[in-house]
């Protein structure tokens, strides 16, 4: 087969993924590429719950159509393989829309595929700034760790901290947060002394934490991908002395999700982050959702920062295809979801028109134990948060 018929078949595919939901009751197809296996299938499987109770409370269809979804599971990142289950959703499954994507190099494998089949794509989790500056296409319904990360930094420095080390894995939204704590750590008169750059599957953390010992600090600002590495990350802070010594610890709230708190114990306790959402959030609307998910699935333990992502994502995604009226047309239908605003169980969002990221609220927390239970404590809330990554590249 030659390359001009096979990228004729591909574009012939292509614009039947479009025409979904273009005439009379259809299935509208959403495709998810996610971990529902392997060391981070949690993610999966809070993405996969949190789209059951969207439609358990706003039903399968939307005028005459009914909305599908369809599940692909890539248990690590891998950016060729989610390019090729991505391509398979759009010419074999035909999705009018892609969602999901947990790491960024798999989210940003996408953009080709999804300015060629004009599709949105909304983005559940992955964090760097630079994703939606690679696709208009792009909508992301998660947080970034520039957004995390500069309220944080910030506060440290109110605090008297002084001298920090940065400690990131080594890869989009660790390089990210490690340019974020720096340069808004040292605008406001701190000094970072080190800069620990890990790989991304390390599980062995005792010889970082031996340079966090050696370098002097008061404090570390520490992200990993949340799962296995901030579970052993957390747990060699406290194992290795650090804690004891006083050393004070802080980072995005990957680093205590809330799965991962009965693992931790009592090595979380005081640990301090700032993040998009928490389970013990006090509003009508997060505690409806908690509801919902203790009726449908008997538990509320695997909730998390995933969890609202995906729920926000779904959304967002409802909502782009009332506006087209069940046709999809992608970049139309981004473009009527910017500037959107709506209450989440984490709290107000809107949508930027220029990043197509969500602006919300990042709460302070502490780790405490809550009648028993550890629990991310909200502390204090910052509103009106954007992606300063995507700011400040502008």
């Amino acid at each position: 087969m030659t390359r001009t018929l096979r990228n004729a078949l591909l574009g012939a595919a292509f614009g039947l993924a479009l025409t979904a939901g273009s005439a009379g009751a259809a299935t509208i197809k959403v495709g998810v590429v996610a971990p529902f296996s392997g060391p981070y299938g949690v993610v999966g499987k809070t993405f996969r719950e949190a789209i059951e109770i969207y439609q358990a409370e706003h039903g399968k269809t939307i005028g005459n159509d009914t909305v599908e979804f369809i599940y692909k599971d890539l248990d690590q990142a891998n950016p060729a393989q989610s390019k090729a289950l991505s391509q398979e959703l759009i010419v074999k499954e035909k999705v009018s829309f892609l969602a999901g994507y947990f790491f960024t190099p798999d989210a940003l494998a996408v953009a080709p595929l999804i300015d060629e089949a004009n599709i949105p794509c909304v983005i559940f989790n992955a964090a760097t700034s630079a994703i939606t500056e690679k696709s208009p296409r792009y909508v992301r319904t998660s947080f970034t760790l520039w957004q995390n990360t500069v309220p944080l930094a910030e506060y440290m420095a109110k605090q008297g901290i002084r001298k920090a080390v940065s400690a990131v894995s080594d890869y989009g939204p660790g390089i990210d947060g490690e340019t974020a704590f720096k340069t808004t750590f040292e605008k406001h008169g701190g000094t970072v002394v080190d800069t620990i750059r890990m790989p991304m599957k390390s599980t062995d953390f005792a010889p970082f934490m031996q340079r966090i010992k050696d370098s002097g600090a008061e404090a570390v600002y520490a992200f990993l991908p949340a799962g296995p590495p901030t579970l052993a990350f957390a747990k060699a802070f406290n194992d290795t002395g650090l804690k004891a010594a006083g050393i004070k610890f802080f980072g995005p709230g990957d680093l205590t999700q809330e799965p991962d708190l009965p693992a931790l114990g009592d090595a979380a306790l005081g640990i301090t982050t700032f993040f998009n959402y928490s389970r013990a959030h006090d509003s009508a609307k997060n505690k409806a959702f908690l509801a919902k998910h203790q009726e449908m699935f008997g538990s509320t333990d695997t909730v998390t920062f995933s969890s609202v992502g995906a729920y926000d994502g779904v959304h967002v995604i409802y909502q782009m295809i009332r506006n087209g009226g069940g046709k999809i047309d992608g970049a139309k239908a981004v473009d009527s979801v910017k500037g959107m605003s709506w209450e989440s169980p984490r709290g107000p969002l809107t949508i930027d028109p220029d990043s197509r990221h969500v602006t919300q609220t990042i709460y302070l927390r502490t780790v405490e134990k809550v009648d028993g239970k550890l629990e991310n404590v909200e502390k204090e809330a910052f509103p009106n948060q954007p992606d300063y990554g995507y700011k400040l590249g502008k």
